[in-house]
């Protein structure tokens, strides 16, 4: 079973005023709607638009596996357990908030920064947290998330490029730009996908894309 989720039915936020404009996938602060808490193990599927100098401020986190990936720009990270990174396209980040940690988010650089963030609830909830940073993740190299059950795959079609989707219970897959088919059904920049029982699926890029694709077991 699929279901399309547009880039335009997500939930707007963030604070204009300050550079800082979010769009929700899922169901989030006072976008709250009980029929879209989560898919799988996918909590949050965040589209951050910072402008130059932007960013938030230290807030906490705890038992959430939170995952980035930057489209356009430079995210400047720094947390509570001592990190403090660069994050640039082509990279994954993952901070496991675990028991709790505390981090900031901004935009350093003088462009506009624009990037996906996912946060997976845990298998087991506590624990220390931890953190890694992926630099230049090839093509279709699969990053592990196991403290949630989960696989993250980055695919890069050029245009008329077929390509499998991962076989799982749940399997959501994220457009960050260009063009896909998915069976009958074409998707865009910020359109989703949430399958469940996914076997033998194809995506078809229309033109050169890149699309975010989780693989979660069953929940």
């Amino acid at each position: 079973m699929t279901t399309v989720r547009r880039a335009g039915e997500r939930y707007s936020g963030g604070d204009l005023a300050a550079g800082i404009e979010s769009l929700h996938a899922f169901s989030f602060g006072r976008h709250y709607d009980p029929d879209n808490v989560r898919f799988g193990a996918l909590l949050a599927c965040n589209e951050e638009r910072l402008a130059p100098g932007a960013g938030f401020d230290e807030h906490p986190h705890s038992h959430t596996e939170i995952v980035t990936w930057v489209v356009e720009g430079e995210l400047t990270h720094r947390d509570s357990a001592g990190h403090a990174t660069v994050v640039r396209p082509g990279d994954v980040q993952r901070l496991s908030s675990a028991g709790g940690v505390r981090h900031v988010e901004r935009n350093g650089a003088d462009v506009p920064l624009v990037f996906v963030q996912m946060w997976l609830a845990p298998l087991e909830p506590g624990g220390e947290p931890s953190y890694e940073i992926v630099r230049g993740i090839a093509d279709s190299t699969p990053y592990a998330l196991p403290q949630a059950g989960a696989m993250l795959h980055v695919r890069r079609p050029a245009a008329g490029e077929r390509t499998a989707v991962p076989d799982g219970a749940f399997v959501y897959v994220h457009v960050v730009r260009g063009r896909i088919r998915l069976g009958e059904v074409e998707l865009g920049p910020g359109d989703a996908a949430r399958i469940t029982n996914a076997e033998g699926l194809e995506m078809a890029a229309v033109d050169t894309a890149e699309v975010l694709l989780w693989e979660m077991a069953a929940s």
